[in-house]
């Protein structure tokens, strides 16, 4: 692809960096925005910037947030007896879609994939675990896809708690073996939550 902009031509590639941006989309892109108001490109710079540079994790559940304390963990309102495990931002959004789930999350940031070269200590895990041990904590929902790397995950959480007093449950099956949990429906994920089951059950069958 010829450019007779070398400015052109490095927003181009950066633009194409992004995940399903090929290079024509990519260009596409990037003559929009160069006919958009000045002010309007510079909002979306300013915007990415402060994504980058101002952006924390929750101190509480490691979700994306803009404060110490996301606006989740910082909601009298939330039940702080029940955490919801995941594996990231996205299936905290889909879970909270569902208007099911009025309790609190752990992000753990990953999933245990040897292949990839990611184990239990790249993951918030141990967090995990400790927030359990404090005693606040009655039950544990493991909300992770139901994946091979998922299923692996849940069991070595499940034998981390092994001997504390918690109650340890999973979502329902509703969700296809092998689905990833951010694609689910808003029905078939909040039912899932709602009929979740005990964990000990879902190692049996």
């Amino acid at each position: 692809m010829d450019f007779s902009s070398k400015l052109l031509e490095q927003a181009v590639a950066e633009m194409s960096q992004l995940p399903g941006v090929g290079k024509r989309t990519a260009l596409r892109l990037v003559l929009h925005l160069l006919k958009q108001p000045a002010d309007q490109t510079t909002q979306l710079s300013e915007a990415l910037v402060n994504l980058r540079t101002k952006i924390k994790l929750c101190n509480n559940c490691h979700n994306i947030s803009d404060t110490e304390l996301c606006e989740i963990c910082s909601n009298k309102n939330r039940i702080r007896e029940i955490v919801c495990v995941v594996e990231d931002i996205r299936d905290v959004m889909a879970i909270e879609n569902t208007s099911q789930y009025r309790g609190l999350y752990h992000v753990l940031g990953g999933k245990i994939s040897p292949m990839d070269g990611i184990g239990p200590s790249q993951l918030t895990i141990k967090s995990l675990v400790d927030k359990v041990k404090e005693g606040e904590v009655e039950e544990i929902i493991f909300a992770l896809s139901s994946t091979l790397e998922g299923d692996t995950t849940n069991f070595y959480i499940f034998r981390q708690m092994e001997g504390l007093n918690i109650k340890t449950s999973t979502i329902a099956r509703g969700i296809s073996v092998g689905d990833e949990l951010e694609y689910a429906d808003e029905v078939t994920l909040g039912r899932s939550i709602t009929n979740r089951i005990p964990f000990e059950s879902s190692l049996k069958s």
